[in-house]
């Protein structure tokens, strides 16, 4: 049974950094592509940041490119987050996904595995 736990949240002022962790166990990935989403209090869930199944697609929504690099890789089923120059609009519930994605040369447009997810909280 797949499995996808986060980890790394926490407490943070503006410009500080939080590394996230996604590991999955259960079933082997090595074919899926891997999401970041989060979901802020009152709002929609968004995504953040995706790769694709052998990493050769990556992509992230527009307010965190060049502050959030993903990393990872199924050999040791585990993909990170790094987030720097946190702000406070950051601050939210992230939660990491998976989905077949066979062609890495793109994410998958849905997800239907989920983590819990790690709260992230961004303010001085």
């Amino acid at each position: 049974q797949l499995q996808l736990v986060e980890s790394g949240g926490g407490l943070v002022q503006p410009g500080g950094s939080l590394r996230l962790s996604c590991t999955y166990s259960g079933v082997p990935l090595d074919y899926y592509g891997i999401g970041w989403f989060r979901q802020a209090p009152g709002k929609e869930r968004e995504g953040v940041s995706c790769v694709s199944s052998s990493g050769g697609y990556t992509n992230y929504t527009n307010s965190v490119k060049g502050r959030f690099t993903m990393s990872g890789n199924h050999a040791e089923m585990t993909f990170y987050l790094q987030m720097n120059s946190l702000k406070p609009e950051d601050t939210g519930v992230y939660s990491c996904a998976t989905e077949y994605e066979g062609t890495d040369r793109g994410c998958p447009a849905e997800y239907h595995a989920w983590g819990r997810g790690t709260q992230v909280t961004v303010t001085s």
